[in-house]
Protein backbone atom coordinates (compact mmCIF):
# COMPACT_ATOMS: atom_id res chain seq x y z
CA UNK A 1 0.00 0.00 0.00
CA UNK A 2 1.22 3.34 -1.02
CA UNK A 3 2.43 5.75 1.93
CA UNK A 4 0.06 9.02 3.06
CA UNK A 5 1.30 11.66 4.63
CA UNK A 6 -1.03 14.71 5.32
CA UNK A 7 -0.61 18.43 6.10
CA UNK A 8 -2.95 19.57 8.00
CA UNK A 9 -3.19 23.86 7.38
CA UNK A 10 -2.96 24.61 3.75
CA UNK A 11 -1.03 28.13 4.04
CA UNK A 12 2.21 28.95 2.89
CA UNK A 13 4.40 25.93 5.32
CA UNK A 14 1.29 23.83 4.56
CA UNK A 15 1.14 23.94 0.92
CA UNK A 16 5.18 24.61 0.26
CA UNK A 17 5.45 20.99 3.01
CA UNK A 18 3.19 19.76 0.07
CA UNK A 19 5.25 20.50 -2.53
CA UNK A 20 8.61 19.33 -1.16
CA UNK A 21 6.90 15.69 -0.15
CA UNK A 22 5.70 15.82 -3.60
CA UNK A 23 8.35 15.88 -5.19
CA UNK A 24 10.52 14.08 -2.73
CA UNK A 25 8.23 11.30 -4.33
CA UNK A 26 8.22 9.99 -0.57
CA UNK A 27 4.54 9.45 -0.63
CA UNK A 28 0.93 10.68 -1.65
CA UNK A 29 -0.16 13.89 0.30
CA UNK A 30 -3.38 14.87 1.81
CA UNK A 31 -3.68 18.42 2.00
CA UNK A 32 -6.43 19.39 4.96
CA UNK A 33 -7.25 22.95 5.87
CA UNK A 34 -10.73 24.51 6.96
CA UNK A 35 -11.50 27.11 4.45
CA UNK A 36 -13.12 25.57 1.27
CA UNK A 37 -11.57 25.68 -2.48
CA UNK A 38 -8.05 26.72 -0.98
CA UNK A 39 -6.18 22.78 -0.53
CA UNK A 40 -8.48 21.49 -3.11
CA UNK A 41 -7.07 24.41 -5.53
CA UNK A 42 -3.37 24.04 -4.14
CA UNK A 43 -3.90 19.99 -4.30
CA UNK A 44 -4.59 20.35 -8.20
CA UNK A 45 -2.10 22.85 -9.29
CA UNK A 46 0.54 20.83 -7.02
CA UNK A 47 -0.97 17.63 -8.79
CA UNK A 48 -0.66 19.30 -12.42
CA UNK A 49 2.87 20.35 -11.87
CA UNK A 50 3.74 16.74 -10.79
CA UNK A 51 4.43 15.76 -14.91
CA UNK A 52 6.92 19.02 -15.20
CA UNK A 53 8.57 18.49 -11.78
CA UNK A 54 9.38 14.84 -12.32
CA UNK A 55 6.86 12.91 -9.35
CA UNK A 56 4.30 10.93 -9.38
CA UNK A 57 3.11 11.88 -5.82
CA UNK A 58 -1.19 12.24 -5.67
CA UNK A 59 -2.02 15.27 -4.30
CA UNK A 60 -5.51 16.16 -2.48
CA UNK A 61 -6.68 18.71 -0.96
CA UNK A 62 -9.53 18.49 1.19
CA UNK A 63 -11.95 20.42 4.00
CA UNK A 64 -12.92 16.81 5.37
CA UNK A 65 -10.19 15.20 8.29
CA UNK A 66 -11.73 11.86 7.24
CA UNK A 67 -9.33 11.95 4.34
CA UNK A 68 -6.28 11.16 6.82
CA UNK A 69 -7.57 7.84 7.48
CA UNK A 70 -4.38 6.01 7.79
CA UNK A 71 -2.00 8.77 7.55
CA UNK A 72 2.07 7.72 8.29
CA UNK A 73 2.71 10.85 9.13
CA UNK A 74 0.86 14.42 10.02
CA UNK A 75 2.71 17.69 9.98
CA UNK A 76 0.37 20.24 11.71
CA UNK A 77 1.28 23.70 10.17
CA UNK A 78 -2.51 25.13 11.23
CA UNK A 79 -2.07 27.84 13.25
CA UNK A 80 -2.38 31.71 12.96
CA UNK A 81 0.99 33.38 11.68
CA UNK A 82 2.97 35.74 14.00
CA UNK A 83 2.87 39.03 13.14
CA UNK A 84 5.20 41.96 13.63
CA UNK A 85 5.72 42.75 17.23
CA UNK A 86 3.89 39.68 18.42
CA UNK A 87 6.16 36.77 20.39
CA UNK A 88 5.43 33.72 20.02
CA UNK A 89 3.91 33.83 23.01
CA UNK A 90 1.29 36.06 22.37
CA UNK A 91 0.20 33.11 19.78
CA UNK A 92 -0.19 30.65 22.69
CA UNK A 93 -4.22 30.68 23.84
CA UNK A 94 -5.21 31.12 20.12
CA UNK A 95 -3.32 28.39 18.54
CA UNK A 96 -3.82 26.07 21.46
CA UNK A 97 -7.54 26.05 20.93
CA UNK A 98 -6.84 24.93 17.00
CA UNK A 99 -3.68 21.88 18.18
CA UNK A 100 -6.16 21.02 20.86
CA UNK A 101 -9.10 20.54 18.25
CA UNK A 102 -6.75 18.94 15.69
CA UNK A 103 -5.21 16.81 17.67
CA UNK A 104 -8.38 14.78 18.32
CA UNK A 105 -9.11 14.43 14.90
CA UNK A 106 -5.49 13.42 14.14
CA UNK A 107 -6.40 10.47 17.18
CA UNK A 108 -9.33 9.52 15.61
CA UNK A 109 -8.34 8.83 11.86
CA UNK A 110 -4.62 8.38 12.33
CA UNK A 111 -3.94 6.92 15.56
CA UNK A 112 -0.80 4.91 14.50
CA UNK A 113 0.63 8.31 12.78
CA UNK A 114 3.85 10.20 13.72
CA UNK A 115 2.77 13.65 13.94
CA UNK A 116 5.44 16.57 13.13
CA UNK A 117 4.16 19.92 14.83
CA UNK A 118 5.62 23.09 12.75
CA UNK A 119 2.74 25.57 14.78
CA UNK A 120 3.95 28.44 16.56
CA UNK A 121 4.91 28.63 19.93
CA UNK A 122 6.67 25.71 19.35
CA UNK A 123 7.44 23.00 22.04
CA UNK A 124 4.13 24.11 24.00
CA UNK A 125 2.01 23.30 21.00
CA UNK A 126 4.26 19.94 20.37
CA UNK A 127 3.52 19.15 24.25
CA UNK A 128 0.05 20.23 23.54
CA UNK A 129 -0.17 18.09 20.80
CA UNK A 130 0.93 15.02 22.30
CA UNK A 131 -1.40 15.62 24.98
CA UNK A 132 -4.42 15.88 22.77
CA UNK A 133 -3.19 12.70 20.78
CA UNK A 134 -2.61 10.77 24.02
CA UNK A 135 0.45 9.47 21.25
CA UNK A 136 3.83 7.82 22.77
CA UNK A 137 6.46 10.77 23.09
CA UNK A 138 8.05 9.52 20.46
CA UNK A 139 5.73 10.03 18.01
CA UNK A 140 4.87 13.41 18.28
CA UNK A 141 8.22 15.44 17.66
CA UNK A 142 8.50 19.11 17.53
CA UNK A 143 9.91 20.70 13.95
CA UNK A 144 12.19 23.90 15.16
CA UNK A 145 16.23 22.18 15.99
CA UNK A 146 16.23 21.30 12.01
CA UNK A 147 14.77 24.69 11.24
CA UNK A 148 17.19 26.67 13.45
CA UNK A 149 20.49 24.99 12.58
CA UNK A 150 19.41 25.16 9.69
CA UNK A 151 19.27 29.70 9.68
CA UNK A 152 22.72 28.88 11.29
CA UNK A 153 24.36 26.64 8.47
CA UNK A 154 22.98 29.48 6.02
CA UNK A 155 23.98 32.02 8.33
CA UNK A 156 27.98 30.26 8.43
CA UNK A 157 28.08 30.13 4.95
CA UNK A 158 27.47 33.44 3.74
CA UNK A 159 29.94 34.43 5.92
CA UNK A 160 32.39 32.46 4.92
CA UNK A 161 31.24 32.01 1.03
CA UNK A 162 31.50 28.31 1.29
CA UNK A 163 29.11 25.39 0.35
CA UNK A 164 25.96 25.48 2.74
CA UNK A 165 25.81 21.28 2.73
CA UNK A 166 29.48 21.07 3.94
CA UNK A 167 28.06 23.11 7.20
CA UNK A 168 26.92 20.81 9.62
CA UNK A 169 25.48 22.78 12.83
CA UNK A 170 23.36 21.46 16.12
CA UNK A 171 21.09 24.37 18.05
CA UNK A 172 19.08 23.62 20.92
CA UNK A 173 16.74 24.71 23.33
CA UNK A 174 13.35 26.54 22.88
CA UNK A 175 12.35 27.86 19.39
CA UNK A 176 12.48 31.36 20.09
CA UNK A 177 14.82 33.67 21.49
CA UNK A 178 16.21 31.37 24.33
CA UNK A 179 17.65 28.93 21.83
CA UNK A 180 21.21 27.79 22.13
CA UNK A 181 23.18 27.54 19.18
CA UNK A 182 26.40 25.01 19.99
CA UNK A 183 29.00 26.66 18.04
CA UNK A 184 31.84 23.97 19.20
CA UNK A 185 29.57 21.03 17.63
CA UNK A 186 29.43 23.15 14.26
CA UNK A 187 31.29 22.56 11.78
CA UNK A 188 32.67 23.12 7.77
CA UNK A 189 33.85 19.76 6.55
CA UNK A 190 34.66 18.47 9.82
CA UNK A 191 36.44 21.70 10.78
CA UNK A 192 35.25 23.55 13.76
CA UNK A 193 33.84 27.02 12.98
CA UNK A 194 35.98 28.41 15.21
CA UNK A 195 39.37 27.92 13.68
CA UNK A 196 37.17 29.77 10.61
CA UNK A 197 35.91 32.59 12.60
CA UNK A 198 36.65 35.38 15.18
CA UNK A 199 34.64 34.86 18.29
CA UNK A 200 33.11 38.08 17.81
CA UNK A 201 31.46 37.30 14.39
CA UNK A 202 30.16 33.94 15.51
CA UNK A 203 29.04 35.88 18.65
CA UNK A 204 26.76 37.69 16.11
CA UNK A 205 25.83 34.92 13.91
CA UNK A 206 24.40 33.11 16.89
CA UNK A 207 22.31 35.84 17.71
CA UNK A 208 21.13 36.72 14.08
CA UNK A 209 19.90 32.86 14.48
CA UNK A 210 18.35 33.24 17.29
CA UNK A 211 16.17 36.25 15.79
CA UNK A 212 16.18 34.81 12.03
CA UNK A 213 12.30 33.76 12.36
CA UNK A 214 11.43 37.56 13.39
CA UNK A 215 14.00 38.95 11.02
CA UNK A 216 11.55 37.16 8.13
CA UNK A 217 8.78 38.72 9.81
CA UNK A 218 10.07 42.24 9.53
CA UNK A 219 10.30 41.75 6.15
CA UNK A 220 7.20 40.08 5.37
CA UNK A 221 5.07 42.19 7.34
CA UNK A 222 1.76 40.20 6.86
CA UNK A 223 3.27 36.71 7.51
CA UNK A 224 6.18 34.88 8.57
CA UNK A 225 8.89 32.34 6.81
CA UNK A 226 7.72 29.24 5.20
CA UNK A 227 9.78 28.07 2.78
CA UNK A 228 12.71 26.74 5.48
CA UNK A 229 10.60 25.89 8.03
CA UNK A 230 8.28 23.52 5.78
CA UNK A 231 11.76 22.23 4.54
CA UNK A 232 12.82 21.36 7.91
CA UNK A 233 9.59 19.25 8.40
CA UNK A 234 9.64 17.39 5.41
CA UNK A 235 13.56 16.76 6.29
CA UNK A 236 11.78 15.03 9.48
CA UNK A 237 9.77 13.17 7.27
CA UNK A 238 12.86 11.47 5.05
CA UNK A 239 14.25 10.50 8.30
CA UNK A 240 10.96 8.29 9.22
CA UNK A 241 9.48 7.52 6.20
CA UNK A 242 13.17 5.84 5.07
CA UNK A 243 14.47 4.78 8.83
CA UNK A 244 17.71 7.06 8.21
CA UNK A 245 19.05 7.32 11.90
CA UNK A 246 19.74 10.45 11.52
CA UNK A 247 20.82 12.87 14.71
CA UNK A 248 19.44 16.19 13.92
CA UNK A 249 17.75 18.35 16.48
CA UNK A 250 13.88 18.40 17.35
CA UNK A 251 11.45 19.09 20.29
CA UNK A 252 11.37 16.28 21.80
CA UNK A 253 10.40 15.08 25.74
CA UNK A 254 12.36 14.99 28.61
CA UNK A 255 12.11 12.66 31.15
CA UNK A 256 15.69 13.92 33.23
CA UNK A 257 18.04 14.31 30.04
CA UNK A 258 20.34 17.60 30.41
CA UNK A 259 18.46 17.73 34.58
CA UNK A 260 15.20 18.64 32.07
CA UNK A 261 11.81 16.50 33.41
CA UNK A 262 8.35 16.73 31.57
CA UNK A 263 8.74 19.41 29.01
CA UNK A 264 9.43 19.48 25.20
CA UNK A 265 12.69 21.53 24.34
CA UNK A 266 15.49 21.26 21.26
CA UNK A 267 17.63 18.17 21.58
CA UNK A 268 19.91 15.91 19.82
CA UNK A 269 17.83 13.28 18.46
CA UNK A 270 18.14 10.09 16.74
CA UNK A 271 15.19 9.86 14.31
CA UNK A 272 14.11 6.72 12.50
CA UNK A 273 11.26 4.37 12.09
CA UNK A 274 10.22 5.01 15.44
CA UNK A 275 10.37 7.95 15.48
CA UNK A 276 12.52 9.69 18.36
CA UNK A 277 14.48 6.32 19.18
CA UNK A 278 17.19 8.26 21.50
CA UNK A 279 17.88 11.56 23.00
CA UNK A 280 21.66 11.93 22.49
CA UNK A 281 22.97 13.48 25.77
CA UNK A 282 26.06 15.98 24.23
CA UNK A 283 28.78 16.72 26.90
CA UNK A 284 27.66 20.42 27.81
CA UNK A 285 30.00 23.36 28.97
CA UNK A 286 28.48 24.31 32.45
CA UNK A 287 27.23 27.85 30.37
CA UNK A 288 26.02 25.87 27.67
CA UNK A 289 23.88 23.19 30.23
CA UNK A 290 22.47 26.66 31.95
CA UNK A 291 21.57 28.09 28.77
CA UNK A 292 19.46 25.33 27.85
CA UNK A 293 17.94 24.91 31.68
CA UNK A 294 17.19 28.34 31.23
CA UNK A 295 15.23 28.11 28.08
CA UNK A 296 13.68 25.07 29.23
CA UNK A 297 12.65 26.89 32.60
CA UNK A 298 10.53 29.72 30.35
CA UNK A 299 8.71 27.40 28.86
CA UNK A 300 7.61 25.61 32.10
CA UNK A 301 6.35 28.68 33.00
CA UNK A 302 4.25 29.01 29.70
CA UNK A 303 2.85 25.62 30.14
CA UNK A 304 0.62 26.63 33.55
CA UNK A 305 -1.28 29.14 31.13
CA UNK A 306 -1.97 25.82 28.96
CA UNK A 307 -3.05 24.24 32.58
CA UNK A 308 -0.56 21.85 32.38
Amino acid sequence: MKKKIAVVGAGNVGASCAMYLAEANLADVVLVDIIEGIPQGKGLDLTQAGPVRGYNAKVLGTNNFADIKGADIVIMTAGLPRKPGMTREDLLAKNAAIVGSVGKQIKKYAPKSFVIVVSNPLDLMTFHMQKATGFPTNRVIGQAGVLDSTRFRAFISMELDVAMTDIQAMVLGGHGDTMVPLPRYTTVSGVPIGELIPKDRIKEICKRTAGGGGEIVKLLKTGSAFYAPAASAVDMCKAIMNDEKRLLPASAHLTGQFGIKNIYIGVPVILGVNGVEKIVELKLSKGELKALQKSAATYKEHLKFLGY
